[in-house]
């Protein structure tokens, strides 16, 4: 029997019992995790510099290389999200709806686990922890199938919250499993393992996600890429417009929540561009530029199709001119993931206009991409973000996690 069915059976088993678990068991088990992430620190530094120096080897970018690495400060974050997602709520057993029929039934709408999870995902280690602390607090067994990048990564991971599951004693072991199998031939049979998986969950580049969705018979939770737009209007304060872009593009310029493109009201331009490039610059960002965008800039190289469409996820950014809201609508409209998308403007009917006409999963006024993300909505961790309409949409917590069922009451009701 194969790694992937054996794992598979055990998780399915125990998300039986891990569903019945009272929200103090749960939140039990999570403040073992997150103390057994801090006391073997050392430990999975260790293996992730396995990763690291495998990854320099074949040549990884710094890109990559971020998304993979590992430091004390990270390590201690990931346990402080661990701790957040204990404060939060449980969604399992809220009554959604209630309402009582003329034929005097009883109906109560309630939230109950998905099941079993299967998590897909590149290079990036806190993902393990984050899908996994997620994935119990909402009653959810999780099956998690990372990169061969990573590998050494999520097995120290996985081992160190199985010895905080252990401590505990609340939740099963066989509820958080790693597929430490990681070819494409086992992959391609999780896409299509319906009799143990209830959902699958990909994320990470544009090429993975679309592998899952074209493949998969299990159910997928899409999360998309982030071709995100900021809109500079012509009202727009210079100063704040600035900021926002800086902090969109360069603060983390390898995450889904990063500016890729950034379309200016020719009027603004005028005034503000100058220094709007000056700024871009100084942070070592390359500009791809349209026509009026390349006059003020000697260094930017004309935009071709492909960095309007792309996710660069690196100190590149896409520069172009408009001349309104809805001439910088209709671009994102085309180019757009459906991700996040901000306009910086003083014009309030301007801003409805955009908030309410874009296609989005984050809308923004005045404000930057960066904050699509459930830390900063107060989800605790995510585990992931999801540009699509079915189910969830956006930033995914506990509650995206969750399904629903009628429970009836009678009193010995016929039809």
């Amino acid at each position: 029997m194969s790694e992937l069915i054996q794992k598979s059976k055990r998780l399915k088993k125990a998300s039986k019992s891990l569903g019945l678990l009272s929200t103090e068991e749960k939140n039990m088990a999570l403040k073992a995790i997150a103390a057994q992430l801090v006391e073997e620190k050392a430990f999975i530094l260790a293996e992730n510099s396995k990763d690291m120096e495998a990854g320099r080897a074949k040549g990884f970018d710094d890109t990559l290389l971020d998304r993979l690495m590992l430091t004390g400060e990270r390590i201690d974050a990931i346990a402080e999200g661990v701790l957040q997602v204990v404060d939060l709520e449980d969604p399992i057993g809220e009554v959604r709806e209630q309402f009582q029929r003329p034929n005097g039934l009883s109906v109560k709408q309630v939230a109950v686990p998905l099941g079993v999870i299967g998590m897909i995902y590149e290079a990036r280690p806190n993902v393990t922890v984050d899908a996994a602390v997620l994935c119990l607090k909402s009653g959810n067994s999780v099956l998690l199938r990372g990169s061969s990048s990573a590998v050494n990564s999520n097995k120290a991971l996985v081992a160190v919250m199985h010895r905080g599951l252990e401590k505990a004693d609340t939740i099963p072991l066989d509820a958080l499993a790693l597929l430490e199998d990681t070819s494409r031939e086992t992959a391609r049979e999780m896409f299509n393992l319906n009799e143990y998986l209830d959902v699958l969950i990909p994320r990470g580049g544009a090429g993975l996600i679309q592998s899952v969705i074209k493949e998969a018979s299990v159910p997928v939770l899409e999360t998309g890429v982030g071709n995100c737009h900021i809109f500079i209007d012509e009202s727009a304060d210079a100063d704040m417009a600035i900021d926002i872009v800086i902090n969109a593009k360069t603060q983390r310029p390898s995450v889904c929540n990063a500016a890729e493109t950034v379309l200016v009201h020719e009027g603004w331009s005028k005034l503000h561009l100058p220094k709007l490039l000056q700024a871009l610059h100084a942070k070592n960002v390359q500009v791809y530029g349209d026509a009026p965008v390349l006059q003020w800039d000697e260094t930017a190289k004309p935009a071709q199709e492909n960095h309007w469409q792309d996710e660069f996820l690196s100190l590149d950014i896409a520069i172009g001119t408009v001349d309104g809201v809805q001439a910088a609508m209709d671009h994102i409209d085309r180019y757009g993931s459906k991700h996040s998308e901000a306009i910086i403007t003083q014009n309030s009917a301007h801003a409805l206009h955009f908030l309410n006409g874009i296609d989005a999963a984050a809308v923004y006024h005045n404000a930057s991409t960066r904050f699509t993300d459930g830390f900063e909505f107060g989800f605790g961790a995510e585990i992931g973000i999801s540009t699509q309409k079915l189910h969830a949409r956006g930033p995914m917590g506990l509650k995206a996690l969750t399904s629903t069922k009628y429970l009836i009451y009678g009193n010995g009701q016929i039809r």
